[in-house]
């Protein structure tokens, strides 16, 4: 499939089928987000290569942050707070949220009243980068700003230089209803 063609395909959607996403797929997501792709740079831009941004994922299963050099989720937690990472409804019952969280500390040679814009940058880079993915691989997927932050990071056990800046809804797309017939 072209980039023309996963352009043409990126939309967001916000109803998911129930199903959890094979470990495989959600390897090649996470790799697409914040993945290295050469030496000591991830397949996302960051401010002076500071890779500040982690990427978190929520699952029925708990809560798990992404260690892309070893390619592997990292236990956080065993709790389910899919809940916790949006305001709207659906977010509860998507198989996978992402929860882009920049730390502050690691943020080298940018000045303090540009890094949450800086941050912010590199975050929407690499949900795109997970978006273009999903519309490759036939999943459903929205990027999202409504959270309840404060909420979301005491769930977590965030410290004080880490910020959530978005998150991203994740699944198989929600069956389309036999001859179109609503219920």
């Amino acid at each position: 499939m072209s980039m023309v063609d996963i352009l043409r395909r990126r939309c967001s959607q916000r109803t998911f089928a129930p199903a959890s996403l094979p470990l495989y797929q959600l390897s090649r997501l996470l790799w697409a987000a914040a993945g290295y792709n050469r030496p000591d740079h991830r397949t996302a831009p960051s401010a002076y290569n500071n890779q500040e941004t982690d990427v978190y994922v929520a699952l029925k299963e708990g809560l798990y942050c992404y260690d892309a050099g070893l390619n592997l989720l990292l236990n956080v937690n065993a709790e389910d707070i899919r809940h916790l990472t949006g305001t709207q409804d659906f977010v509860a019952d998507a198989p996978v949220n992402l929860i882009f969280v920049a730390d502050l500390a690691r943020m080298q040679l940018v000045e303090p009243d540009e890094m949450l814009q800086m941050a912010a940058i590199a975050a929407g880079c690499m949900s795109q980068n997970v978006a273009l993915m999903c519309a490759a691989e036939g999943l459903a997927s929205v990027p999202r700003a409504l959270i309840d932050r404060e909420r979301l990071a005491a769930a977590m056990g965030l410290g004080l230089n880490q910020h959530i800046l978005l998150a991203q809804s994740i699944g198989e797309p929600m069956p389309a209803r036999a001859n179109g017939a609503g219920a």
